[in-house]
């Protein structure tokens, strides 16, 4: 019954996005739909679609928007406004971006534009694998790592996070590390979200008390959460991946936590990440939603 019930609002807050598409709304609105927290809700969206809310919503407007140029001889201007541009320059840089064409072309006969079309979500009963995981709660701790604001538009996180990783592997950033650790554990934290920027920032970093040298790295605090911990198992990224996507699409659906907003973290254990049996965890800091 939770995961119908989780379909249904989902469903709900998908319908009320698209008939505010003409209109100023926000996040809060929309997860109030949804019956969820405005983080969790939107961390739920771009893990299941990989789009964050806001460039759903900009996917969209820009979609209706082409359609309208297309088949009517409405202004620019007119339609620019009627979908929440300030002015039609910064209509005409998104409108671009999206289409590759200017506003003004899209009236042009036989002229190509692009459809960002309506999501919807499905529940996939699947039955067929049980989701092992524990509560734990922890005080605080201290970290010492790289870190690097990251940007969630056009997928970019996904992109320069291993690259990332590559990078500190290759020069020897991770060894460093580990040798400042309190244990051989190397940890991928994200941190400060932001989703009205569409930025995190990520840390490669090890636990480390507040009195150690952090030999020019920077340094943050984890603070008190009780967490969900998911463990992995099987070669990197596949079996991380798969196991991130499980999370999102059935346990959180199933269960009556969310996501409080803090930071969550990947848990790197020694051994061969291309090893079939190579072990790792997933921490997620969770509240029981009311």
């Amino acid at each position: 019954m939770a995961g119908l019930e989780w379909l249904i609002r989902m469903k709900e807050a998908l319908d009320y996005m698209e008939s505010k598409m003409e209109e100023t709304f926000n996040i809060e609105d929309i997860a109030k739909v949804a019956y969820s927290s405005p983080f969790h809700f939107q961390r739920m969206f771009y893990m299941l679609t990989g789009v964050s809310v806001k460039d759903y919503i900009r996917k969209r407007k820009l979609t209706l928007a082409a359609q309208e140029l297309a088949i009517s001889k409405v202004k620019v201007l007119d339609v620019s406004l009627k979908y929440g541009y300030d002015s039609p320059e910064s209509f005409a840089k998104a409108f671009r971006k999206a289409h590759g064409i200017t506003p003004s072309a899209a009236r042009e006969s036989g002229v190509q534009l692009k459809a960002f079309p309506r999501l919807s979500f499905h529940l996939s009963l699947k039955g067929d694998k049980e989701m092992d995981y524990r509560i734990e709660t922890r005080d605080a701790f201290n970290v010492i790592g790289l870190v690097e604001e990251m940007t969630t538009k056009d997928g970019e996180n996904l992109r320069r996070i291993p690259q990332l990783w590559i990078e500190a592997n290759e020069n020897g950033t991770s060894d460093k590390l580990i040798e400042i650790g309190v244990d051989k554990d190397i940890l991928g934290i994200c941190k400060d979200f932001n989703h009205e920027k569409e930025t995190f920032s990520y840390w490669i970093a090890v636990e480390a008390s507040p009195e150690t040298d952090a030999q020019g790295f920077a340094s943050t605090t984890i603070p008190a959460a009780s967490w969900a911990v998911f463990t992995s198992v099987g070669p990197m990224p596949n079996a991380i991946q798969q196991a991130w996507s499980r999370i999102f699409q059935e346990w959180f659906p199933a269960t009556g936590y969310e996501h409080t907003g803090g930071p969550e973290f990947e848990l790197y254990l020694p051994g061969s990440p291309d090893a079939e049996d190579y072990r790792c965890e997933i921490w997620i800091p969770v509240m029981k939603k009311n």
